[in-house]
Formats: C-alpha cells, sequence, structure tokens
C-alpha cells in the first residue's frame, strides 16, 4: 500500500465539518437542558442560516447533517425514553434546509444522509439534483441503509432487510443514481435557444432502460444536468459489507471510534481494497472522524466546562442511543451488574471496547456506560486547551491516518463557536487548516479536493464511466 503523509511525516491541511442533526442535543441528549443550548430551535430556519454562517466565516468545508427514519426504541422495549428525553426526537427531514443555508453562503457543503432502502432511487436522483443546482454545486450525499427497524415497519416492511441485501440493494441503487446523473443528459443537452424555440435537444438525452434485480427505471432522468451531477459521496459502513461498498463509491468516509487504535485497521482496510478491487488512488479516499472537543483557554477552564456540562446529560437518553446503535437493551441488566461479566457477548464485546480506551473505569454498569456516551456519543470527547485537543487531533491523524473530522457538538452554537474561536487558530498556526477556500465560490468536490475545475468524480471512480459528455 501507499506510504500516507502521515508515515512520510508530512502535514495534512484537515478537512472540517460541523456534525449536526435536524434535532435537539445530537449527540449529546439531555444538553438541550442546559441554559446556553439553542438545539431546541431546530425547526427555525434562522437556527441554520446562522449556524451556516458562522462556519463559513471559519472556513469549515462542510455541515454534515445526520438523519434517521425511525425512533430508538431499543431500550426498555419503548419509545417513551427517547420521546420523553429528546435523544434525536423529534427529528425533522434535513434536505429541506439546506437552500435556505446555501442561499446565505458561498462556499461552504452540505452533506445530507438519505437511506437507499426505503426510497426509489429515480425520486431521491431528482431531489439531489434539484438541490444541488440551488447550492451551485455544493451537495454532499451520505448514502446510508438504515440501521432501524422502527423506521422498516413505518415504512411498509415489518423488519429491515437482512444487512447485506440492504447492501446488495444499495449496489444496484447507486448504479441507477450514476446513470440518471451522469449518462441520461449530454453535457451540452440545454440549449436554451431562443430564435429556435428550442430548449433542450433531444438527440442528446436518452432513457437509461436499468432492469435490474431490486430496481426497474426507464429514465430519463427529469433534472438536466447539476454542477457536480453526483452529489460529492459520503458513506460511513464499518461492516465487511460497508467496508466493500465505501472502498467502490465513498468520496470520503465518517468513522465514529473511541479511540485512533479502534479505527485504524478499518480505514486501512478500505483504502487497501479500494486499490487492489477497484484500482484507485487510497489517498483519494477521506476519512473524518467524529470527536467533539470541550475547549478552555485554559485546562481548568475547559474542565469547568466539562462539569457543568455533565450536570444536563440525560443518562436515560444516552442509553436510548446506545440501545439504537448497538441494539442491545442495557434496562434488562441491574444497576450494579458488571457488564463484562455478563452472558450476552454482544454487551461485553461493546463494553470492552470501551473499557479498553478508558482504564479509569475498574467497574463498568450501564450507568458508566451512559455517562461514556452521553456527552460526545459514540466518539472521543477531547477535554483541554486549544493546544491538547490539537495534540490529540494529530494523533489521530498520525495513528489512523484520517483526514479530517466531523465535530460534535456539546452544546449549540457555542461548542463550534469555541472551535472557531480557539482551536482553528492552533490548526493554522500548526499549519495543519487553510486559510481560505481553495476554489472560492466552486463546489462542495472542488473545495474537498482542492482541485479547481473537479466538479465531477474522479476519473477513477465508478462514476465517470457512466459520464455523457460531448467528447462522448
Amino acid at each position: 500500500m501507499a506510504t500516507s503523509p502521515a508515515d512520510a511525516g508530512e502535514k495534512k491541511s484537515l478537512i472540517l465539518n460541523a456534525f449536526v442533526m435536524m434535532c435537539s442535543g445530537h449527540q449529546s441528549p439531555g444538553l438541550w437542558r442546559h441554559p446556553d443550548d439553542q438545539s431546541w430551535r431546530f425547526q427555525d430556519v434562522d437556527h441554520w442560516v446562522q449556524l451556516a454562517k458562522l462556519l463559513e466565516s471559519a472556513k469549515f468545508h462542510g455541515i454534515f447533517i445526520a438523519d434517521v427514519l425511525g425512533g430508538y426504541d431499543v431500550y426498555k422495549d419503548s419509545l417513551d425514553p427517547a420521546i420523553i428525553s429528546g435523544a434525536q426526537w423529534p427529528v425533522t427531514e434535513p434536505l429541506s434546509v439546506v437552500s435556505a443555508m446555501a442561499a446565505v453562503t458561498k462556499d461552504i457543503g452540505f452533506g445530507v444522509t438519505v437511506s437507499t432502502t426505503y426510497e426509489q432511487p429515480f425520486h431521491l436522483a431528482r431531489r439531489l439534483s434539484t438541490v444541488d443546482h440551488l447550492t451551485k454545486g455544493r451537495l454532499g450525499w451520505n448514502i446510508v441503509t438504515s440501521y432501524l427497524d422502527s423506521a422498516a415497519r413505518n415504512l411498509g416492511r415489518e423488519v429491515q432487510p437482512p444487512h447485506d441485501e440492504r447492501y446488495a440493494m444499495a449496489e444496484e441503487y447507486l448504479e441507477v443514481m450514476y446513470k440518471l446523473f451522469q449518462s441520461s443528459w449530454r453535457d451540452d443537452a440545454v440549449k436554451l435557444d431562443r430564435a429556435k424555440g428550442v430548449y433542450t435537444d433531444p438527440q442528446l438525452v436518452r432513457r437509461i432502460d436499468h432492469k435490474g434485480k431490486y430496481y426497474n427505471v426507464v429514465g430519463p432522468h427529469i433534472v438536466d444536468p447539476s454542477p457536480q451531477r453526483t452529489p460529492l459521496l459520503l458513506q460511513a459502513g464499518a461492516s465487511k459489507a460497508g467496508k466493500l461498498f465505501a472502498a467502490q463509491h465513498a468520496e470520503a468516509i465518517f468513522t465514529s471510534a473511541h479511540a485512533p487504535a479502534v479505527a485504524k485497521k478499518n480505514i486501512a482496510e478500505i483504502r487497501q481494497t479500494a486499490k487492489e478491487v477497484f484500482n484507485r488512488d487510497p489517498k483519494n479516499i477521506k476519512v473524518l472522524a467524529l470527536v467533539t472537543p470541550i475547549l478552555g483557554r485554559t485546562e481548568e477552564e475547559a474542565l469547568a466546562k466539562y462539569n457543568d456540562y455533565k450536570q444536563y446529560a440525560s443518562l436515560e437518553g444516552a442509553l436510548t442511543l446506545f440501545g439504537g446503535w448497538t441494539g442491545i437493551n442495557l434496562d434488562q441488566y441491574g444497576d450494579d451488574e458488571e457488564l463484562r461479566q455478563v452472558e450476552s457477548n454482544a454487551v461485553k464485546s461493546t463494553v470492552e471496547g470501551y473499557a479498553r480506551f478508558s482504564p479509569a473505569n475498574s467497574k463498568w454498569t450501564k450507568h458508566t456506560v451512559a455517562e461514556h456516551v452521553s456527552l460526545g456519543g459514540n466518539g472521543p470527547l477531547l477535554v483541554g486547551t486549544p493546544s491538547q485537543v490539537a495534540d490529540s487531533l494529530e494523533e489521530w491523524v498520525r495513528e489512523a491516518d484520517v483526514d479530517g473530522f466531523n465535530f460534535g457538538y456539546v452544546l449549540f452554537p457555542q461548542s463550534f463557536q469555541d472551535i472557531i474561536d480557539l482551536l482553528v487558530p492552533e490548526l493554522r498556526a500548526r499549519g495543519l487548516f487553510w486559510d481560505d477556500y481553495a476554489v472560492p465560490g466552486g463546489t462542495y468536490r472542488e473545495n474537498f479536493y482542492g482541485i479547481a475545475g473537479q466538479k465531477y468524480p474522479l476519473n477513477e471512480h465508478v462514476a465517470s464511466k457512466h459520464l455523457w459528455t460531448k467528447e462522448g
């Protein structure tokens, strides 16, 4: 495998995204109760407009918006804990707000989570192309296959399709999307010839006539080519099927782990598969790790914030999220029961993974787990000065070979303001973050790769074989 910049001692210019969701608290359930938190205003368009302007002023690459299609109802076999604590409930639809954020910005990108399992590709292609047009090419699509049975029950199924079948469906789904985005219209199909009265040349628009196991789509795409044609493709699968999918399709991978050592192996495997199976340059798959910083100008200030925030964290909300993420209902265990000694291998292995990187906790009960995930969710919580947090980020780059970070928040928008005021200057001083967008006014993909003119997927990407240009 090729030597990475981290191995070679080179400085990577980090990709920085804000990690949010159209709900209160997101990865820190219960923090909506804090007097300085505004996350509960997520249904107010001004809330998102202000965030986009704030992050663009600091030259963030993008805003990554998570999503789910059902409630977290594994814990206590009930949706009530989610409803009461506000643990990613209620949650509104993310694509709807992107155009409003784009209208007040020029450079920042928007990565939106949309599932392939419960929506026809023709319909989604229309929506994504529309928003890519309206944002002037600043849309990214985080491809997920969904993981909640509650979503399946709300969308016509008793349970989810089996895991590997969801990825088989997604594989064909992407093929349909590439045909619609890339090959249904030639680049110059739209003529707008007022003299001749020709809006579009019908010779330059064609059906895709896709017939497959899961989807039959005649086409042509109902939307003309948007600035990127195919939105920037993001993905987060860590399973065997998910890693194979990412190696072929992902331009960016979102990883969520409590320590670099946990993520390192998966990242290396994906990049190796991308090179050996799909003939892609491993460096062109950018990996972003979830981290949640709590920053202070001094250690004491950072620790005081942490202790303040802990008072508002919802342990019930944390166990609710944990249940949704893992499928494990910790309510069945006693308050003082050591989870590394229970009969369930799934529980033991999951908790061992946490305990391995938190040696200070000698006993792991369900309350220990709840405290562990109540601030920052399933990613590391970095508490300290800008220098200390930057050291931790450099450790992630060095050990796991990540290319950037999805910053979670504890308080909205104060956590992001602290990152901008305290951490970003430190990263710039270390040569780890740009001073301005590489391509001002460019597309998400151009600024993501730092290559002017790279609006479409790279030539090595599977989508490129479908591209219909004047040249053929």
